[in-house]
């Protein structure tokens, strides 16, 4: 069976430098009937494991370390057995929100993540955060984006341990690459592509 993409949008808070925002997190479950992965366990771990039905979760990716993307990671970790992977230069961001615990596994710069027959590339696209990656799928003509590249531009870089060269350099290099068919889906907000966002960079 192929495999498919699944979206979820959960609710709930993003702190960080003492502020705190209202937010919606879109959730990817990349997989087939048996086996899935989950992109960004954002806030709510009932109902990502509900989307998930009884597949089998193979790993929990995160994008970056925001509390808005991980803070459900744990959980959902625990009632799965599934490990949680993130790249390792946004364990500063991982410590702010749990500090008493450390993902399973570390993302490098093309890995793949391997599920339902389905690679998904781990392209490192620092900016936003400094261990931002994203997921390139081609099988699949899309790529998860997170934080680093949103319908209209590149992701925000007002906060601690962003800056915003790093991430037009990042999406220049990484992603305007890509063929401009691929479907960037996005850590919030709607999808868009890499031919519709060359000119918003």
């Amino acid at each position: 069976m192929a495999a498919r993409i699944d979206h979820l949008v959960t609710s709930g808070e993003f702190r960080l430098d003492g502020e705190t925002h209202q937010v919606d997190n879109n959730v990817w479950i990349v997989g087939d009937d048996t086996e899935a992965v989950v992109i960004d366990a954002a806030h709510d771990a009932d109902a990502i494991a509900e989307a998930l039905g009884g597949r089998t979760l193979r790993a929990i990716v995160c994008t970056h370390a925001h509390n808005d993307h991980v803070d459900a990671a744990p959980e959902l970790a625990d009632r799965t057995g599934a490990p949680i992977w993130l790249h390792p230069h946004d364990m500063p961001l991982w410590k702010m929100t749990h500090p008493d615990r450390d993902p399973d596994g570390e993302l490098a710069d093309g890995d793949v993540v391997s599920v339902a027959g389905a690679d998904l590339t781990v392209l490192h696209t620092p900016g936003h955060a400094p261990g931002a990656v994203c997921l390139f799928a081609p099988s699949l003509g899309t790529v998860f984006t997170g934080d680093t590249l949103f319908q209209g531009g590149p992701g925000a870089t007002g906060r601690s341990f962003s800056d915003h060269p790093t991430i037009v350099r990042s999406i220049r290099e990484r992603l305007l690459t890509l063929p401009l068919e691929t479907v960037v889906r996005t850590g919030h907000g709607d999808s868009t592509t890499v031919g519709e966002e060359a000119a918003n960079v």
